[in-house]
């Protein structure tokens, strides 16, 4: 089948398959004693087996074929080459999702304190663990002790054990299984005339305030905070924001769009010339270069050829063989000899090969 895929449809087919750890939804098509398979997007088909099939509520026997049903992604390929999926994390992905939207939104959330150290409070979000540092209390809340002893400190933190407290959220990272908030600023008003001073288009000098999966949070000016979506961080594909920027760093940023209720999105990446635009100047067609394999996927390899230029190398690339395994024929890491075999930068595309 994926010698079959023509190579101009494959980087559409990419965005539908299911990543790792993805909360995804499939139509029921097959119920067995022990495991029910999922059609995913018509592309591929997903099983879920043993205990994988207990949810939250346990009870999964009233699915029939043709329900949808969200489940997470526990691995892409299993032993019949179908992508293995769980009912009992699905939930579990939820939270981490609605996380994410609230954070990408700027919403205060409420989360119980229940243990502290000396450099903070541990809180809990559903079953979501996080972290509110001492530093990020508010100054009423803040434990001021003189001489700056840290026991005294924790004592005065576990008085907060099993209370709720509003936060918002400044770091979110599912892949590592990091939440950390803040108490402050969560009765911030945006001001209209702070609003009103910026437009787009505007070059703004700021400061990296949090980091999320999707992106960062910058603020800048007189303490007004806007987003860095993670496409617009660098011309580079990264997988997360930590990958270029770090709570603290300066950076310049142009704002691109300015919503009726004040949100504000900037971009990196304008600020600095697209490398595509003279990519033909350093790579042509046909050519031979060194790429480093950054991650390896069902349809080919992603390939760094220097630090602002990826490339693909599709499967039907790799060997003049059939491949069973693209493993076999590289890791993440390896530094291979490709050929250039196509480059089209309008569209941020580079094609390689291994063919000889």
């Amino acid at each position: 089948m994926q010698e079959s895929v023509k190579k101009k449809d494959y980087f559409q087919i990419i965005k539908l398959l299911p990543k790792l750890n993805e909360l995804v939804e499939g139509k029921v098509v097959e119920i067995g004693r022990n495991e029910i398979y999922l059609d995913l997007n018509g592309i591929t088909t997903g099983v879920v087996r043993g205990i994988e099939l207990l949810d939250e509520s346990g009870d999964f026997s009233n699915l029939k074929k043709g329900d949808k049903i969200l489940a997470t992604v526990v691995e892409l390929e299993n032993e019949k080459g179908l992508v293995e999926l769980s009912f009992r994390s699905a939930s579990h992905k939820k939270i981490w999702n609605e996380l994410e939207k609230i954070a990408q939104n700027k919403k205060n959330i409420k989360v119980k304190i229940t243990a502290a150290n000396k450099g903070g409070l541990i809180v809990k979000y559903g079953k979501i663990q996080g972290f509110l540092p001492v530093s990020q209390l508010k100054n009423e809340n803040y434990p001021r002790v003189e001489g700056g002893d840290k026991n005294k400190i924790l004592e005065k933190l576990k008085k907060f054990v099993g209370q709720e407290i509003t936060v918002k959220i400044i770091t979110i990272d599912e892949k590592n299984n990091t939440l950390v908030v803040s108490e402050k600023n969560t009765d911030k008003v945006p001001e209209k005339g702070i609003i009103n001073k910026y437009k787009v288009g505007d070059i703004i000098d700021g400061k990296i305030s949090g980091l999320v999966d999707f992106g960062a949070f910058i603020t800048f000016g007189q303490g007004q905070e806007g987003l860095i979506h993670i496409s617009e961080l660098a011309w580079r594909r990264i997988d997360h924001p930590k990958d270029v920027v770090q709570i603290g760093d300066k950076v310049k940023a142009e704002i691109i769009d300015i919503t009726e209720q004040g949100k504000i999105s900037l971009s990196i990446k304008k600020t600095i010339d697209d490398p595509w635009l003279n990519i033909n100047k350093k790579y042509k067609l046909g050519q031979k270069v060194k790429g480093k394999v950054l991650k390896i996927n069902p349809f080919g390899l992603f390939v760094e050829l220097d630090p602002l230029i990826h490339g693909l190398a599709h499967i039907s690339e790799l060997s003049e063989k059939p491949i069973k395994n693209i493993s076999e024929i590289a890791q993440v890491g390896d530094i291979l000899n490709f050929r250039i075999v196509s480059i089209e930068p309008e569209n941020h595309r580079l094609g390689l090969s291994l063919k000889k």
